[in-house]
Order: structure tokens, then sequence, then C-alpha cells
């Protein structure tokens, strides 16, 4: 799976979307240009000592990053969207795109991929989710669709065991 991040401003949520791309074995990619330098401490503190176990790819701009990846398959998450992010079939080398903070994947890209544009539903009140939790709650949708290829299904307790 892959995550894209277009134009991304706030370091935290980088890190915090990093940490669940490495918890998952997702290929982050990031297109520029960034409201930080990928060395601040934010980035490092939300993501932990997980960053240097982390897939990054950073582009130049949305051209250079189709060039890059050509037939690639993009879910683009916006508010603006018809279809629910659930009523949608992710394949396991799809990427799934999400807009900066402040402004969301520009319309002149949302109006050319109509079809692939998906939305999380939520009340009128508020504007949108915070980013690093959007991409969290697509994400797993995709991984779940995939039966979480390859993921740790169940967990250990660390001085206890569960009754059989």
């Amino acid at each position: 799976m892959n995550i894209v991040l277009f134009q991304p401003e706030i370091p935290a949520n980088t890190g915090n979307i990093g940490r669940t791309c490495v918890a998952t074995d997702t290929r982050l990619h990031l297109i520029e240009p960034l409201g930080f330098r990928l060395n601040e401490k934010e980035i490092k503190r939300a993501g932990m000592d997980y960053w240097e176990h982390l897939d990054v790819t950073r582009y130049v701009n949305f051209e250079e990053f189709l060039e890059k990846n050509p037939n690639a398959k993009i879910w683009m998450a916006t508010t603006k969207a018809k279809h629910v992010y659930t009523d949608v079939s992710y394949g396991p080398d799809d990427f799934i795109m999400f807009g900066k903070e402040s402004a969301g994947i520009p319309e002149e890209i949302l109006v050319e991929n109509e079809e692939t544009c998906i939305r999380i539903p939520m009340l009128e009140k508020i504007r949108s989710l915070n980013l690093s939790n959007s991409v969290a709650i697509v994400l797993y949708e995709a991984l779940r669709q995939n039966q979480f290829s390859n993921m740790q299904l169940e967990g250990e307790l660390h001085r206890l065991h569960w009754k059989e």
C-alpha cells in the first residue's frame, strides 16, 4: 500500500503518518513543497525511533510523482468527494492521496479524478478531520480489504497469559 501526502504542512502529522506507515509496511510519498524540513524534531518526536525504518520518497511536484509512478491507481481523499471510502475496492499496490492540512488536494487535480475521489463521512459542523487520523482511517480500511496481508493479527501479554 502507498500513502501520498500532497504538500503537507504540519511536521507532527507527517511524523505520525510515517509511524503508521512503518507499522503497516506502507510506502510514504511526499509531494513538495513541504511546510517543514524532514529533520525537524517534531517529525522525529511523532515518528519516534521508527522514522529510520520508513520507506519514503520525495517529489518536487505532482507531475514528477505521476511521471515516476505511471499506471498508479490513486484514491484521492477529500471532503468534496461523492464516494465514501468504504464503498470502493482497494488493491494491495494502490495509492491513497491526502492534501495539505489547510486546503486539501487542489480542485484542479480532483476534477480530473472524480471517480477515484473518496470521503470520510462526518457531520457538517466540521470542515475536516486531522490529517494523520484521516490517513489511519482510510489506510486501515484498505488493509482490512486486503486481509491485513503480512501483518501480525494477534498480540501477546507481557506478564500474564490469555485464558485458553
